[in-house]
């Protein structure tokens, strides 16, 4: 153990020890924090319009502040833009954390002086508490590799503004600078073929014993190490001992990851946004990831069937049900209020609150009254892949509506690493793991009223393929699981095996 794995030991267990007693106080924690979110928000221009100097309760909050979007916050973050100070936060933010919305274009998400430490500290405190109750803090003393966008920075009405992950990199502390990879230099390289290619290039001959990113393009990456050496990732990095992942559910990708790798290590999930880092896997043992319920964040949860009512229930923590499929709504120190960030999620536990994501609130597939889930897609399909022994590279789901006297049905694009012997035996398992999982689904199915699922293989890299052709290769840049339209599938057909 080298010095840098020794001091880690007792600052982990110290870290582990407020995390286990921060559980006990959750519920009192998360009123508190909405108490002092709305003190210190009243003369903002937001607090001001929503009267918080008189809102004395969480039931007064939901009257007064009803459930947003980006689109329906922007006129506030213009506010900003255009110099303004104390919009939805004091003063001004020190960050826009730059993303891509589906509706919105470009969004500016606010990060403040009082809410960077919910990103810094919360990643930090993953990784802590692994090394607590795993014991293996031999990990800090070898090299890490983040595989994040570029940490250079524009500017946006004077604020520095980027990808999240390319802020965050400007807080590494100094103690890990040493150990990080890649280069500041290559992390800047925007496209990302060329950026993995130098990426290998920096990391093939390294001591690497941790690895953090989304997990299709930590596949990528293990897929370029492999056929640049002709060796497991095991072979390469004998040390390599922590995989952290987080923004999609690492189930699809688990089998050909791990199959890659060589051997069977520790991840740790964590789930992290730009409007905030939300939760993470504080045990190897426990399904599911702890909520983080003491760090500048006040959650709300609308049950995910009527997240697009006119007025949906709204639930704080002490309210929330396991097994109940929520949409998570956030109000923040950076001045997001009751802010749907589009992520659902179910607990799993409530003592203490850890929780699974279960989809995007609009990535699903309603067409004909279904209310399929991703979750839902994801189990059904790992279920039969698992049986045929299969493994999946990729996969997306969108509604066919048929015209005439023909019947719809859901067309399932899967790009196989090797095809099922019989394709239509597969599609037949697929849809039955489904129909278990949806009762409406197997209505529809079991009614004559649709068709059962149609599987679309798509070839080679064909997904790599076509988000390079949209501009959206690596990054945080992810494959939507369901589509309630046709656009990504049309937009996929090009890409189908022969």
């Amino acid at each position: 153990m080298n010095l840098k794995s020794l001091l880690a030991k007792p600052f982990a267990n110290y870290i582990y020890k407020q995390i286990q007693k921060s559980k006990l106080t959750a519920i009192q924690d998360q009123e508190e924090i909405f108490r002092s979110l709305i003190r210190s928000a009243k003369d903002t221009d937001f607090g001001k319009d929503h009267g918080f100097d008189v809102i004395t309760s969480y039931d007064a909050f939901k009257k007064a502040v009803p459930i947003r979007d980006y689109e329906q916050l922007k006129p506030y973050v213009e506010k900003i833009k255009e110099g303004r100070q104390n919009v939805l936060w004091k003063g001004r933010p020190i960050y826009f954390a730059k993303t891509s919305g589906t509706t919105s274009g470009v969004k500016y998400i606010p990060i403040t002086k009082a809410s960077i430490p919910n990103h810094i500290n919360t990643a930090r405190n993953a990784l802590l508490c692994y090394m607590a109750e795993s014991g293996n803090y031999d990990f800090a003393s070898g090299k890490m590799i983040f595989l994040s966008g570029s940490p250079e920075l524009e500017r946006v009405a004077e604020i520095p503004t980027g990808r999240l992950s390319g802020i965050v990199n400007h807080h590494i502390p100094k103690y890990l600078r040493g150990n990080q990879l890649p280069s500041y230099e290559t992390n800047c390289v925007e496209d990302w073929e060329t950026k993995l290619d130098r990426i290998v290039d920096e990391t093939a001959n390294q001591n690497m014993t941790l690895i953090s990113g989304i997990p299709p393009w930590m596949q990528m990456y293990f897929d370029r190490l492999k056929a640049r050496t002709g060796k497991t990732i095991a072979e390469l990095f004998p040390k390599f001992s922590v995989m952290v992942y987080g923004g999609v559910n690492f189930e699809p990708y688990r089998a050909k990851l791990f199959d890659t790798i060589g051997k069977k290590i520790d991840s740790i999930e964590t789930f992290p946004a730009s409007e905030g880092f939300f939760a993470f896997q504080d045990s190897q043992s426990e399904k599911g990831l702890l909520l983080n319920t003491n760090s500048g964040i006040f959650f709300e949860f609308v049950p995910a069937a009527e997240i697009f009512n006119d007025n949906p229930t709204r639930l704080s923590l002490s309210d929330v049900k396991v097994g109940e499929n929520y949409a998570l709504i956030i109000n923040n120190n950076a001045g997001l209020w009751a802010y749907n960030i589009g992520d659902t999620v179910k607990f799993t536990s409530t003592d203490p609150y850890r929780l699974v994501v279960s989809g995007r609130t609009k990535h699903y597939i309603s067409a004909f009254g279904e209310h399929v889930i991703g979750e839902e897609v994801e189990q059904a399909l790992m279920k039969a892949a698992a049986e045929e022994n299969i493994h999946i590279t990729e996969f997306t789901v969108a509604p066919f509506v048929a015209q005439g006297n023909d019947k719809s049905y859901h067309e399932w694009f899967i790009e196989f690493e090797t095809t099922p012997a019989n394709l239509e035996s597969f599609r037949h398992q697929v849809d039955n793991y489904l129909r278990e999982k949806n009762v409406y689904y197997d209505d529809l199915i079991a009614g004559n009223i649709l068709d059962i699922l149609r599987v679309r293989p798509i070839r080679k890299n064909g997904f790599i393929d076509y988000m390079k052709s949209i501009g959206k290769l690596g990054g945080q840049n992810k494959v939507p699981r369901l589509s309630n339209d046709r656009k990504f599938a049309e937009a996929l057909r090009p890409f189908l095996a022969e």
